[in-house]
């Protein structure tokens, strides 16, 4: 059974119990294709909707992205681009963070204590061909037929 960690405090010498909670990545989108950027929107990345669902991303969760192309990184939100499109659009201030075509690596991170970081498992698609295509899925139930 799990056992807490057990510290004390320094003002009284209380022992205390203690659960320790690791922050490890909980979805990845790997090679997304910025497919448009609409920097007067109000921020953002809309991601396709399918993708959303396939690795477990839920509307308005904090992301962080990194461009493959330029090095940049941009912490924002993930909304929903319409199911099928294909879309990865930065927009808002996040326009000015990319190019069209610019491969992306998209992650949200979730805290879990340290028993459930033991065997955690991130939802990974790697994706080709304008976001068109899942080359690789890490522990997705449902990769195939994506935008079926």
């Amino acid at each position: 059974m799990y056992q807490p960690a057990r510290l004390f405090d320094n003002s009284s010498f209380r022992e205390q119990n203690i659960i320790m909670q690791v922050t490890l990545l909980k979805s990845k989108l790997l090679r997304a294709e910025v497919t448009d950027r609409a920097l007067h929107y109000e921020g953002s990345l809309a991601i396709d909707a399918a993708l959303m669902e396939q690795i477990g991303l839920v509307p308005y969760e904090k992301i962080l992205v990194a461009n493959i192309a330029n090095g940049e990184r941009l912490e924002t939100y993930a909304i929903e681009a319409p199911k099928g499109s294909h879309t990865i659009s930065l927009n808002g201030a996040a326009a000015h963070k990319g190019e069209l075509g610019d491969l992306l690596v998209i992650m949200s991170f979730a805290q879990l204590d340290e028993e459930e970081a033991k065997t955690w498992k991130p939802k990974v698609l790697v994706l080709a061909d304008g976001n068109k295509r899942v080359v690789r899925a890490d522990n997705v139930l449902v990769a195939d037929g994506v935008y079926a």
